[in-house]
């Protein structure tokens, strides 16, 4: 249990973690994320579980399972790595010529995935379906769920900035106005 508060501590400050919040993976009209707070540890450890694999490895797994909708950054991957392996849930063997570490799972890294089989199922299951139906059994196509990430992004950095002006809030409806019509006759 303390190793958990130490996680979830550490995932707060934004140290270690998959550096992304949220209640678990979200499709939809969510932020865009697809692993909530700590849900990649999960996930990674059942990959692990699995097979042992280098860190690329799980980046590029995941990536299939969901239909290439989402890759996860080494940026979030490794930290989670590290601190699974500072708990003791991960041993690495040593690099191979490439430098490339391949982790396996240890006794508690086992206990541990038991003990939260059903977050770690869940967590699972969410992904084989996709990121909002992208994934290999849903129809959304990747392109078009990466433009709509895309869209999004773009919409928040905007409104994030200084107000918008009575013309200019004129002109950002028209725009999304007009793309909504434009997908409509598709």
């Amino acid at each position: 249990m303390r190793d958990f508060r130490r996680f979830e501590r550490c995932t707060r400050r934004g140290e270690h973690g998959d550096g992304l919040s949220g209640g678990g993976m979200r499709g939809g009209g969510g932020s865009g994320r697809v692993f909530g707070h700590g849900g990649l540890r999960f996930v990674l450890l059942q990959l692990i579980a699995d097979k042992p694999s280098h860190g690329y490895e799980l980046i590029k797994a995941i990536e299939e399972r969901l239909g290439g909708s989402y890759s996860p950054s080494p940026g979030t991957v490794y930290p989670t790595l590290t601190l699974l392996e500072e708990l003791d849930y991960l041993s690495v063997d040593e690099a191979d010529a490439g430098g490339r570490k391949r982790y396996s799972i240890t006794e508690a890294g086992q206990t541990f995935l038991a003990e939260n089989r059903v977050t770690a199922d869940a967590m699972l299951a969410r992904m084989n379906g996709g990121v909002d139906g992208a994934g290999p059994r849903g129809g959304r196509p990747p392109q078009v769920m990466r433009a709509v990430e895309n869209l999004k992004l773009a919409m928040r950095m905007r409104l994030s900035r200084e107000p918008l002006t009575p013309a200019q809030a004129s002109a950002f409806a028209a725009v999304l106005d007009a793309a909504a019509q434009q997908l409509e006759q598709i």
